[in-house]
């Protein structure tokens, strides 16, 4: 009898094509994304002669340095010389090698990271590989996703196979009924400060629990899409029927009687009860409220109703360490509430809060308000801006003094002209808040989309529970 297996052990043991040693293996790689930042891949490609091994299992679109200002002008429109050759030469490759391709002027172009779920390119039991950390995203349907660097993106071009360390599992259980107004972004970001940033090394996390099993699609993906703030290899989700229920009928999911034959297979994926986990954590989502970040690492995140902490009170002396330098980057005293922390700009988007249940949240707080600081929506795909503007959201950000913007990573990665100035505080949906993520001197405070709306109105730091009484 087969020892009980989890999810991941599952994905893992169908791709292997050849093992070296005990934990590492040739995997057999099933979908591939590339995005403008992987001309250093081609390059190599090209100037060894080689091929892309299989086109019909690469996907590529520009995401990175796509200006969300002035695209009904296109690639004309966009004064970067750099960033247009970028975005040029990712065309080129596609046509060169024959892979599928969502440009620049594509109704279905995006983040990687939100068009592969949307399209039904991401399903259950895939391995999914792209030369971007937060593939993990991918993992919310129950794939295998995992970020790789440039060397390995030219190997998954030219082979579609990958070298792998087989790395240890994780189950976080998340219990209990969320509060008001606690998103999955607060439930990540919770995770993320209980075990923080190294917490999950060496890992794949399975997330578990009644909250995810009643969590959405996108909200699965907004927990999946942090995994690796907290270190992790890869993040999911077992597949269910909220997953097969998303996936039916998208452009690149299985038709007809192949559906079945998915279905069928997708359903043996879930973990055996029973299946060993190297180590596992709960956590219980009845204690949670709103989060937003402190400092300059995802972990330095705590409840909106707190206060900037005090190195004196860190557990360790590298840890005080940390807190003081965080501390005097990001500009705060120690026992400053965090709410009422004044915000220069509010930025809602990104991989990891740039879908339409993200806009609605944030549009539900916006409407018949006006924001009293620069705040700019930018959709993590131009299938979700068109699907916001059918639903009138595109109006309600607009009338509130919101910039609605063309779809893009924006001022997640700054590398696009949507930068925060230096010394700016910025209340921000993406994933991380790094010294000078979003430009050089910025200070970011992560958060969900309804509290990035709410500090918009306010222009402060503001617990969106008390707009919402």
């Amino acid at each position: 009898m087969m020892a009980a297996r989890t999810l991941f052990e599952k994905i893992w043991q169908r791709h292997v094509i050849v093992s070296r040693g005990a934990d590492e293996a040739l995997l057999a790689v099933d979908s591939h994304f590339v995005a403008e930042g992987s001309f250093h891949a081609f390059g190599a490609l090209a100037k060894d002669g080689r091929r892309v091994r299989k086109p019909r299992q690469v996907f590529g679109s520009p995401d990175h340095f796509v200006p969300t200002l002035g695209r009904e002008q296109g690639l004309a429109g966009m004064g970067d010389a750099e960033s247009r050759g970028l975005i040029e030469y990712l065309a080129h490759n596609a046509r060169e090698y024959g892979f599928d391709h969502f440009g620049i002027d594509d109704a279905r172009q995006g983040i990687l990271h939100v068009i592969g779920p949307e399209l039904g390119i991401s399903q259950p039991g895939l391995m999914i590989t792209c030369g971007d950390s937060h593939t993990s995203t991918h993992g919310a349907v129950g794939a295998f996703a995992l970020g790789i660097g440039a060397s390995q993106n030219k190997q998954v071009l030219a082979t579609q196979c990958l070298w792998q360390k087989r790395p240890k599992t994780m189950r976080i259980g998340v219990e209990g009924a969320l509060g008001p107004c606690v998103t999955a972004k607060d439930v990540i970001l919770a995770i993320i400060a209980k075990i923080g940033v190294s917490g999950a090394v060496g890992h794949v996390i399975e997330y578990a629990g009644g909250v995810l099993r009643a969590m959405t699609m996108e909200e699965r993906m907004t927990v999946c899409n942090m995994s690796i703030e907290a270190g992790a290899r890869s993040g999911m989700v077992a597949p269910d029927d909220t997953t097969f229920a998303y996936l039916h009928g998208r452009p690149y999911a299985p038709q007809g009687g192949h559906w079945e034959e998915a279905l069928a297979y997708w359903r043996t994926l879930p973990s055996d009860a029973g299946a060993k986990f190297d180590r596992e954590v709960t956590l219980d989502a009845s204690a949670l409220e709103p989060m937003v970040t402190w400092g300059t690492l995802p972990e330095h995140a705590i409840a909106v109703t707190g206060s900037v902490p005090d190195p004196a009170c860190a557990s360790s002396a590298d840890e005080r360490a940390q807190w003081d330098e965080a501390i005097r980057y990001i500009g705060l005293a120690p026992g400053t509430p965090l709410a009422g922390i004044e915000i220069d700009r509010v930025f809602i988007g990104s991989c990891t809060n740039g879908r339409i249940e993200d806009l609605r949240a944030a549009a539900a707080v916006l409407r018949g308000g006006k924001a009293a600081i620069r705040a700019w929506v930018s959709p993590g795909s131009t299938t979700v801006k068109r699907q916001a503007e059918a639903e009138g959201l595109d109006r309600v950000f607009r009338e509130a003094g919101c910039e609605w913007r063309a779809a893009g990573c924006s001022s997640c990665v700054a590398m696009n002209g949507d930068g925060v100035g230096a010394g700016e505080r910025c209340a921000s949906t993406s994933n991380r808040n790094f010294e000078g993520r979003q430009g050089k001197g910025s200070r970011t405070h992560l958060m969900s989309p309804a509290m990035a709306a709410a500090a918009a109105l306010t222009g402060r730091i503001t617990d969106v529970r008390k707009l919402a009484s």
